[in-house]
């Protein structure tokens, strides 16, 4: 896809996530046992065929760094293209601190006319989905539409509940007529997978326009202000989507993955998701051990028993613990004789004996990073 370059945005902000982005970007959250949620946008771009990929990183970015490394895991890490980090800087036109995705996009503007591509893929980092954007690209040049939107329809539509996301209606030939942003009562089940295709002249003049009125944010300022005046066209995805726009629905996406059908749609062998890689042993089970519906990562010990348990490197699950519904991410330490239920703990968490935590499904106990129970 010599065609097209991406642009992922990790700027994102989502307080409902709380401690689990506390200090890092919702790009860098940990995902089925031992991938980050960007690493399933980066794969989707190289599985596109796409060599020239830019990541904004704007706050709480450390972590993120560290993880993308040169894109070595990702094929990226090339002479010419590959990977770009575009952290914010501080020049006399840009301040450093983004007030949007406008601020965002325009403080990168450099990069974005280096580029030799004609086309941009820009995405979220907050939406997991296993695609690529061959047919989205496709359809967008043959519809001769100034942007195509990428959708998925919500099986579960609720009219009376409270959405986070940005609603699409639908009119003839596929070009989108009206946008919601976080509506109280949607309108439509049509929800956008936060990816967006055009033409890198289009994004240009809808950036600079955007700055020159003082907008800041892209969907709110430059797309729902333009639908009636430019040509919005969506392109339907019928995948699995799983949104990071909650701590329930966080836990909810990662407890799918015991559905097999989710996880042979998200793990693909077709199009499949890359990751950092770390050699470790692996996972350990004792005499006494007991692991039933679960997901163990590399270098886990397990000496107790967990159930429907999401455990990433290195989780260290005492004697006579019991884990149940909880996600465990790497290096955390549960002692002996726990029992936790409904419970997420984040990187490096210590569970000192004989505690217990338990939570609810809609409400798990959350832990933050390198805390001591």
């Amino acid at each position: 896809m010599e065609k097209a370059f991406g642009l992922i945005y990790t700027g994102e902000s989502n307080n409902q996530l709380r401690d689990i982005t506390y200090s890092r970007s919702i790009a860098a959250v940990p995902f089925g046992g031992r991938y980050r949620c960007i690493d399933f946008i980066l794969s989707n771009l190289v599985n596109t065929g796409v060599t020239n990929v830019g990541v904004i990183a704007q706050r709480n970015y450390h972590s993120l760094m560290d993880h993308l490394g040169s894109g070595k895991e990702w094929d990226l890490h090339r002479k010419r293209d590959g990977l770009f980090i575009l952290p914010p800087f501080l020049t006399r036109d840009n301040t450093g601190i983004y007030r949007g995705t406008v601020d965002a996009i325009r403080s990168v503007m450099g990069y974005v006319r280096r580029s030799s591509q004609r086309y941009v893929i820009l995405t979220g980092s907050h939406t997991i989905y296993n695609s690529t954007y061959d047919g989205m690209i496709a359809s967008h040049i043959q519809s001769g539409a100034d942007i195509t939107i990428m959708y998925s329809e919500e099986k579960e539509f609720d009219p009376n509940g409270r959405y986070d996301d940005l609603r699409l209606t639908i009119g003839a030939g596929g070009r989108i007529t009206d946008m919601q942003i976080d509506p109280y009562i949607p309108q439509s089940n049509l929800r956008s997978c936060d990816a967006f295709v055009m033409e890198k002249s289009m994004l240009e003049y809808l950036i600079e326009e955007a700055a020159s009125h003082a907008y800041t944010d892209f969907v709110r300022d430059v797309l729902v202000r333009n639908v009636g005046r430019l040509n919005i066209n969506g392109w339907r995805y019928e995948g699995y989507v799983a949104r990071m726009d909650s701590l329930s629905s966080y836990f909810k996406h990662n407890m799918a993955l015991f559905n097999e059908a989710v996880r042979a749609d998200l793990f693909n062998a077709q199009h499949p998701i890359y990751t950092k890689v770390k050699d470790e042993a692996p996972a350990r089970y004792g005499a006494d051990a007991k692991v039933k519906s679960s997901l163990v990562a590399d270098g886990c010990i397990i000496e107790g028993s967990i159930e429907n348990c999401i455990l990433f490197r290195g989780v260290q699950v005492g004697k006579g613990s019991q884990l149940k519904n909880c996600i465990v991410m790497q290096a955390s330490e549960i002692r002996e004789n726990c029992a936790l239920d409904y419970a997420i703990l984040d990187k490096g968490v210590q569970v000192r004996p004989g505690r217990r935590l338990a939570g609810y499904e809609t409400f798990p106990v959350t832990i933050r990073k390198g805390g001591i129970v």
